[in-house]
């Protein structure tokens, strides 16, 4: 098998999601970060100055999505792609036929490794050739004509535009469990707690532990059921029964399971707004 060392550009306009995918990909063997972006535009300049071996390629982000780099880029000067995206409802088939694979945020570091151990050995294979038809497949645009005894490439009709912010939201989060993948549907979380880069997200029936930051999933959860009211407490609303004030101006909530929860001073007031509660 080649050294050869894997040179990544790293795309994605969330800094915090910019600096894990740093760390993960400096933790693997031979591997380096040629670069990083923060926008689509931003990426287009690094794919065709910095000329890398594989690009982490967010799907949605503002001004210019993934989608919209391969076309600007085109699909025949792609370096191999891994597709990472929050939004499972976008054509993720689509992804997967077109990129030699793709991350579904949140995902672990077991996760990771997988997508980077299957694109390195496509960039040692030198595989581009093929992957070229699969991404033209994406934007539904022909590369070059095949040869006349080869088999015409499957053709993938180009993803749905953007969906509405107010569809953007998680609806099921993966979680790593002993080399298996379980999807906690969102509609079962009734709290989320944090330490340090691992959240708990908490079910009537147990909890699940991933490695994801607060304001990662702050920023994913949909802010007319999920209110961050600690800096390590996302709670959903409808599973709150009781505001507790308490003497010293400290306060909380009591869930409808039972479970009492912190609530910080500075997030008191947007929690009564929530609430419907007149502030005292």
């Amino acid at each position: 098998m080649s050294e050869k060392t894997v040179r990544v550009l790293i795309v994605d306009d969330e800094p915090l999601a910019r600096a894990r995918l740093e760390d993960l990909v400096r933790a693997q063997p031979r591997a380096e970060v040629a670069g990083m972006a923060s926008d689509g535009d931003e990426a287009v300049g690094a794919i065709r100055t910095l000329g890398p071996d594989l690009v982490f390629l967010d799907v949605q982000m503002p001004g210019k999505t993934g989608v919209e780099v391969v076309r600007e880029v085109g699909a025949e000067n792609m370096p191999i792609t891994v597709f990472c995206t929050a939004y499972d409802q976008f054509a993720l088939q689509a992804f997967e036929l077109a990129a030699v694979d793709y991350l579904l945020k949140p995902y672990d570091d077991e996760r990771f490794e997988q997508a980077f151990e299957r694109a390195r050995r496509m960039v040692e294979l030198a595989e581009v050739g093929r992957l070229t038809e699969r991404l033209a497949a994406l934007l539904g645009t022909r590369s070059a004509a095949p040869a006349p005894d080869a088999s015409p490439a499957p053709v993938v009709p180009p993803p749905s535009p953007a969906p509405p912010a107010a569809g953007r939201w998680l609806e099921r989060i993966p979680v790593e469990m002993r080399g298996q993948v379980r999807v906690v549907p969102v509609d079962e979380i009734e709290y989320v707690t944090a330490s340090g880069p691992y959240a708990e997200l908490h079910t009537s029936e147990r909890g699940f532990v991933i490695r994801e930051r607060m304001q990662a999933l702050e920023e994913r959860l949909d802010p007319a059921r999920f209110l961050r009211i600690h800096r390590s407490v996302i709670v959903r609303l409808d599973r709150i029964d009781t505001l507790l004030r308490g003497g010293g101006g400290d306060y909380a909530v009591r869930l409808k399971s039972g479970v009492k929860l912190r609530v910080s001073r500075t997030r008191v007031e947007e929690l009564e707004k929530r609430m419907g509660v007149a502030p005292r």
